[in-house]
């Protein structure tokens, strides 16, 4: 049984393709990886604004829109919160200090 950010991305992949006069994802898509990027930014700083001022409806809310636009960014570069879910796999059971330290070891 898919869970919601699987049938989120499900969405995704349908609409990526649409009329961008009828669909928000197409019209997204359509303006390119930088305005995709850009409005996950955003949707970053909003969070974080409602996170700063302990407002946790808004988090909630805020976090939605940041993944929703984070899984318009991975499906553009082709990838998917399946990717994001394997690396978080892989890191399980590793302490984030050294996660970190391993990136910076070459």
């Amino acid at each position: 049984m898919a869970d919601s950010l699987d049938a989120l991305e499900a969405v995704i992949r349908e609409r990526r393709a649409g009329d961008p006069d009828s669909s928000y994802v197409a019209r997204l898509t359509a303006r390119g990886r930088a305005k995709i990027a850009q409005k996950l930014g955003e949707e970053a700083v909003e969070t974080v604004i409602a996170a700063i001022e302990d407002d946790k409806a808004g988090m909630v809310s805020e976090a939605a829109d940041l993944v929703f636009h984070l899984a318009i960014l991975l499906a553009d570069a082709g990838l998917s919160l399946d990717d994001v879910r394997a690396e978080l796999a892989r890191r399980q059971g590793v302490s984030g200090i050294d996660e970190k330290a391993s990136r910076h070891a070459d």
